[in-house]
């Protein structure tokens, strides 16, 4: 019976799931929001941590084989100290916390201590790893039964606890987890015990992210298959006649960018659109913000701008973080939306439409199909007589002056309202530019002229076959300054434009 509560702090041991980030939990992701401290393992996906608070403290105590950043013993004092705090921990593990993560043991030290936990269940690797190479783990024409164990035990013991005789005669599905460098033993002692070795098997690495990788042969080739491909851990073993299912319902692998590595480059905060399109169609995408956005240098001119904003006869707006920032000072100043007057609202293009639409504002003029500067002014100039009209033009802070200078040649009164700049990431890229340093891209994405810019002041050097995508002619024009070869530029310069480019140029 645990001890009673001595802290107004909470543990949750949260199953993170098996890699995809759709496949957190509701509870899960409630559990990341609310945390003051996130204590998280080698095989969470670290996308995960940004449904956390801005300020949330981030401890990292991943463990693989050799390579412990903390003994088990000091990450079950570390939660415990971080819960007596009075403090919200989310602790979180890969797959489920139970099945074989030690969970239960991290539990029973805070029940020990008297602080209050939970356990929250995660999507497990052993059922979503098949699933996601095509593997149902039970069937009704193969298997009804399932067994699942770990390749993987407890090093202090002198003698293995599985039961290689029971689990070789065990009928249906059999899985492990965590047992790719003893691949060799365990296969060995399952036909030893009577298993046949012809039995249908696979290993699946990565399983459902666009790393994943999968591994087929039988029980008696597969350690000999792991040895000639040098096929490495993390990886979920499926031993059983549901493998042969894997020709017919290989969903995931047969996606049209599957097994691309795709760099987005985008800030943190507009990355997921166009990072989950990529992922849909099959990519491994690494996010890699090259910039951030930053209030103006003069915040006092720019409420200024926007109090008055009701006094002119339209307003322009040529990204979506222009209208993120105006309603973050509109908001600021009034309550009522119907206090942004009669003013008109023009925009450049799509995504910074969505968001007006987001506000229950209506576009009321809107380039056809060149979404850039000078396809708004011409928009202006085809469709509307704007000659001593007035425009508040939202923009960032350092932008080209198409906007001004043509709507001004249309003899409109043009004032600038800006709203934001554009810094330098430095700090929420580190991890990305690891992984990119590490393991190459086959491409890599740009969507504005200042994300070429500041990804070049990173330093870093574009990985050996990796292409460049743009997704429009002012962003090319900004790579070919660098003169940097260009192999994708969109047609429509949109993020559905940018993906649809993408996913026709590796279908060649």
């Amino acid at each position: 019976m645990a001890k009673k509560t001595l802290s107004t702090g909470i543990c949750y041991l949260v199953g993170a799931g098996p890699g995809d980030p759709g496949l957190l939990t509701i509870k899960g992701k409630e559990c990341i929001a609310a945390a003051d401290v996130l204590v998280y393992d080698y095989l969470v996906n670290i996308e995960i941590l940004r449904h956390g608070k801005p300020d949330v403290e981030r401890i990292y105590v991943g463990k693989k084989a050799g390579d412990h950043t903390l003994p088990q013993e000091e990450i079950n004092k570390l939660i415990v100290k971080l819960t007596r705090e009075g403090k919200t921990v989310t602790r979180l593990k890969g797959g489920d916390p139970v099945l074989f993560g030690r969970g239960a043991e991290e539990a029973a030290e805070l029940a020990e201590a008297g602080v209050r936990f939970e356990i929250v269940p995660g999507i497990t690797s052993a059922i979503a790893g098949p699933a996601y190479a095509g593997i149902p783990i039970t069937h009704r024409s193969h298997a009804s039964q399932l067994t699942i164990f770990t390749g993987h035990e407890d090093p202090t013991k002198s003698e293995t606890s599985l039961n290689y005789a029971k689990l070789a005669q065990a009928e249906g599905t059999k899985v492990f987890l965590m047992g790719v460098e003893r691949m060799e033993e365990i296969t060995g002692e399952l036909i030893k015990h009577g298993a046949k070795a012809e039995t249908p098997m696979a290993l699946v690495r990565w399983a459902t992210t666009g790393r994943q990788q999968t591994l087929v042969a039988t029980l008696g080739t597969m350690a000999q298959k792991v040895k000639e491909t040098g096929f490495k851990a993390p990886a979920v073993a499926v031993v059983g006649d549901v493998v042969t299912e894997r020709d017919n319902i290989n969903w995931f692998e047969n996606r049209p960018l599957f097994g691309k590595r795709i760099v987005v480059t985008r800030t943190r905060q507009q990355a997921g659109v166009l990072s989950r399109q990529l992922a849909d169609l099959g990519a491994d995408v690494i996010e890699l913000p090259t910039i951030r956005i930053e209030e103006p240098n003069d915040l006092l001119s720019f409420g200024e701008l926007v109090q008055d904003c009701h006094k002119y006869d339209w307003i322009v707006f040529t990204s979506p973080n222009g209208v993120d920032a105006f309603f973050t000072m509109f908001d600021k100043l009034y309550n009522d939306a119907r206090s942004i007057g009669g003013a008109r609202i023009a925009c450049i293009g799509p995504g910074t439409a969505e968001k007006i639409k987001a506000r229950h504002l209506a576009v009321d003029l809107m380039p056809e199909k060149d979404f850039v500067a000078e396809g708004l002014v011409k928009a202006f100039k085809d469709k509307h007589d704007i000659e001593n009209q007035t425009i508040l033009w939202v923009k960032a802070e350092e932008t080209r002056e198409v906007i001004a200078n043509g709507l001004t040649g249309l003899r409109a009164i043009v004032d600038e309202a800006v709203a934001y700049r554009t810094v330098a990431e430095r700090e929420d890229n580190l991890e990305a530019l690891a992984r990119l340093k590490n393991e190459g891209a086959d491409m890599i994405t740009f969507t504005s002229a200042a994300t070429v810019d500041h990804f070049l002041e990173l330093g870093v050097a574009l990985p050996e076959n990796c292409e460049i995508a743009s997704i429009g002619p002012v962003t090319s024009k900004a790579l070919k300054k660098h003169e940097l070869p260009i192999a994708v530029e969109a047609k429509s310069y949109t993020i559905p434009g940018l993906v649809e480019a993408i996913r026709k140029h590796f279908a060649k």
